[in-house]
């Protein structure tokens, strides 16, 4: 097989952990203990990217935690007999995560995104989460490479800054693979990939209604909201799902 195929076949082995509850209780036990981690969230964008960059794949290999952030996802995993698998977005990790922080007097540090975007999303958060310290907003300029000196650069700020969880918004892939590098160099660190999230909470970004979510629909509210920039993103993740289904059903005759 393939190294295109792998990853396809591979992708759904990925997801280690089924449920929020579950990630949420294994990031508090590792900011216990002074260990990092890294978390990405699994959607069929990624498993495109992953089929086509073999660096994305060697990033998401290198995280310590992956959800199912895609309705796909989850059924294609309940598909290969993974009845526990849950729907866990990225987006939505971003308030559990801060309100962990606030109670544990964890500072959390921003990398991604606009200044204007950090800066609002921090005081919306901050108002939320009473005690729930910002250590470090950090916007990289356009064109910014996640792996070139300028990243170490701000891995090395993020660290300075005294934040012990960083949530990274610069969209995949690179905030996946800043993540893997910035777990590398910095190990006592935790890095959340979080794309949007922030600028939803600052309100610079409209996420599809709740009830369009709750019918599986948010990826064509997306699509029709920006339909030149999407359609083709969404073409790909179509075309991918047979490849994906052939290996939810191998792996599930396997069990």
């Amino acid at each position: 097989m393939n190294d295109r195929a792998d990853a396809g076949a591979d992708a759904l082995a990925l997801v280690n952990f089924p449920t929020e509850a579950a990630l949420l209780a294994d990031v508090e036990a590792r900011l216990t203990a002074g260990r990092g981690f890294a978390i990405a969230t699994l959607n069929l964008d990624h498993v495109v990217k992953m089929r086509r960059d073999s660096g994305f794949r060697r990033a998401y290999g290198a995280h310590s935690h992956v959800v199912a952030d895609g309705n796909p996802i989850v059924w294609l995993s309940r598909l290969a007999g993974r009845r526990q698998v849950a729907l866990v977005p990225g987006s939505e990790l971003i308030e559990p995560v801060a309100a962990l922080a606030a109670r544990l007097g964890t500072p959390l540090a921003f990398l991604g995104s606009t200044e204007t975007v950090l800066q609002a999303a921090a005081a919306q958060l901050k108002t939320d989460h009473p005690g729930l310290e910002v250590a470090a907003c950090l916007a990289p300029p356009y064109g910014f490479d996640p792996e070139s000196a300028a990243a170490d650069a701000l891995l090395d700020q993020v660290a300075a800054s005294g934040a012990r969880i960083c949530l990274l918004a610069l969209g995949a892939p690179k905030q996946e693979v800043l993540a893997a590098r910035g777990l590398a160099r910095h190990p006592q660190l935790g890095f959340l990939s979080i794309g949007a999230g922030l600028d939803f909470i600052a309100g610079h970004q409209v996420r599809a209604p709740v009830w369009v979510r709750k019918i599986a629909m948010e990826w064509l509210w997306r699509m029709l909201s920006n339909p030149r920039r999407l359609a083709r993103r969404y073409l790909d993740c179509a075309l991918v799902l047979p490849s994906l289904t052939g290996a939810a059903l191998t792996e599930r005759r396997r069990k």
